[in-house]
């Protein structure tokens, strides 16, 4: 299996030591090459590779769309991606990760990296999402969650509408899986005002920024959130629902989109 490798172990079952084997998550570094010049490695899951650069490249503000790529290539077994821009002169290379301080007072668009600024979307949709199918989403995404149940070392997301989910990804990284989706929803120009994201993380800041780039209203969780994320979201218009587990759930965020009764 690519993201899974046996591996021996020695383990204790409150008796006595017994060698045995057991599956562990691969971490796989790939180097992206943009333009010539050595832009970025990510430690990641080595599978659905091109769709995850696509989504790193957006999340990062270096593209807007699929068209802005000349050329993608990928050279799994040296761990390379390498990449043409049709416009070289939009890179934003430079600005990759650096903070900035936004002029809007008191807002959470302070904490913002610099790219974020440039591509995270304030939402607006009017989609709404029953409590029940909420839940069933979390509980078809957790079904499928394989990879999670061989090791206990991956994070899930998955892209659905209010019914089911479309498309799953997995990643030893929270933001790798959603860069995934991000990719893919890119790469087959996939409408998202009508989607929801579920997640297995926390929710934290960064993670509320990629669902935003993404274009999503709705996240769901099976974790936490921190306050900043709220913060965040309540900014960006994401409803950000948590704890989704056992048939309960908590709405942090822009309630009016969770319904008690099947719209």
């Amino acid at each position: 299996m690519l993201n899974v490798e046996k591996i021996k172990v020695v383990t204790f079952d409150g008796d006595r030591l017994n060698e045995t084997e057991d599956n562990a998550a691969v971490e796989y570094p790939l180097t992206i090459q943009l333009d010539g010049e050595e832009f970025a490695t990510m430690v990641c899951s080595p599978d659905y590779l091109k769709e995850l650069v696509i989504g790193f490249l957006a999340s990062e503000g270096i593209i807007r769309s699929i068209n802005q790529l000349a050329a993608l290539h990928i050279d799994q077994d040296k761990g390379f991606a390498y990449v043409e821009l049709k416009n070289k002169e939009i890179r934003n290379k430079n600005t990759v990760s650096k903070r900035f301080i936004g002029s809007c007072c008191g807002k959470s668009r302070q904490f913002y990296f610099q790219n974020d600024v440039l591509t995270a979307k304030t939402i607006m949709t009017d989609m709404q999402v029953s409590v029940k199918q909420c839940l069933d989403l979390m509980n078809q995404m957790q079904e499928q969650s394989t990879l999670f149940r061989l090791t206990g070392g991956f994070h899930n997301a998955a892209l659905g509408t209010k019914e089911q989910l479309l498309l799953s990804r997995t990643d030893i990284g929270r933001h790798n899986a959603l860069d995934k989706i991000y990719g893919h929803c890119l790469e087959n120009r996939i409408p998202l005002a009508d989607k929801v994201i579920v997640f297995s993380g926390r929710i934290s800041s960064e993670i509320v920024l990629k669902v935003a780039k993404i274009g999503v209203g709705l996240l769901l969780s099976k974790s936490a959130p921190t306050s900043l994320a709220l913060k965040l979201a309540d900014d960006l218009g994401i409803t950000a629902v948590g704890f989704i587990r056992n048939e309960r759930l908590n709405i942090y965020t822009h309630p009016q989109r969770i319904t008690q009764s099947e719209t």
